[in-house]
């Protein structure tokens, strides 16, 4: 089950990023915000579904997390333990609630222009903290792109 999972959190991911470039790339060039609010409930869905596969590994799945919460003070001393046990969930989890954020706010705004604006404020920063919380190789705690 662990395997699996794992490798459908990191297939998604590009699920995810695909939907959030689309968002924001559709928030930031048309003058239809109803194109950008589809590929946004997209982005929130992929995302959520993202975290639904997160968790399990993170709560219960996972043999990483599963020694990290063992001793989480000697977590916190290493790098790759620290990332996982809170830096990529903390930023996964503000890069989701950034994309529900970006809908609910556009859906409250009273110009197609702020709609769109509020969109792309939210679309990008949830895609800058996705960016930054992804594993990748290269970085201390990476992990291949394509498992």
């Amino acid at each position: 089950m662990f395997d699996f999972a794992l490798d459908a959190h990191s297939w998604l991911r590009w699920a995810a990023l695909i939907a959030g470039l689309l968002a924001t790339f559709t928030a930031f060039t048309s003058g239809a915000p109803g194109k950008a609010d589809r590929w946004g409930l997209l982005f929130m869905i992929v995302m959520d579904i993202q975290l639904l596969f997160g968790l399990a590994l993170y709560l219960a799945l996972s043999p990483t997390t599963a020694a990290i919460f063992g001793d989480f003070g000697a977590a916190m001393r290493d790098p790759v333990a620290r990332f996982w046990a809170v830096e990529h969930i903390s930023l996964m989890l503000l890069a989701i609630v950034m994309a529900h954020l970006g809908r609910i706010l556009a859906r409250k705004a009273r110009t197609p222009e702020s709609r769109r604006k509020r969109m792309l404020m939210c679309f990008t920063l949830s895609m800058v903290l996705m960016l930054a919380g992804i594993p990748w190789p290269g970085m201390r705690a990476g992990r291949a792109l394509f498992p």
